[in-house]
């Protein structure tokens, strides 16, 4: 009975909840792009400077602000969009979910390695950091691929 309930009010929010989950992914990325690039500026400013402590703030504010909340939108609205239209037991939506759990992983590390900078440990290269950069927007464009295409 609940199961059908919810079933139905999914449905009829349903082109609201794609667009919510469209909105928050595309801040997610926005956020994914920004903060190894914010990085980089980060490490090249001199360490325990007021421009270090600029950058400290800025990475907490972009991963309190905009990543941390988008990240939950973007699961909880996802998951249940793909359960509304059955998409648990297709293949392209497991593909999908791996790239969207290496991203939620990437995510993590990028607060992780924000914790670190602001504690003075610069363990990583700006080249290595620009390479990082690369991973979201590799994943996302196979996401788009695997959602428009459904290759399988």
């Amino acid at each position: 009975m609940i199961s059908a309930i919810m079933t139905d009010i999914i449905a009829m929010l349903y082109f609201w909840l794609k667009s919510a989950h469209i909105i928050f992914v595309i801040f997610w990325m926005a956020g994914l792009f920004m903060i190894p690039r914010f990085f980089v500026y980060h490490q090249e400013s001199p360490e325990g400077s007021e421009e270090a402590a600029k950058w400290v703030d800025r990475e907490g504010k972009l991963i309190k602000i905009i990543l941390n909340p988008s990240i939950i939108v973007v699961w909880v609205v996802g998951m249940l969009l793909a359960w509304n239209i059955g998409a648990m037991a297709d293949g392209w939506f497991h593909a999908k979910l791996l790239f969207v759990l290496v991203l939620s992983a990437y995510h993590g590390w990028a607060v992780g390695y924000a914790k670190k900078l602001a504690r003075g440990e610069r363990k990583l290269t700006g080249k290595q950091l620009r390479l990082f950069n690369e991973v979201p927007g590799i994943a996302a464009a196979v996401i788009v691929i695997l959602v428009v295409a459904k290759p399988f």
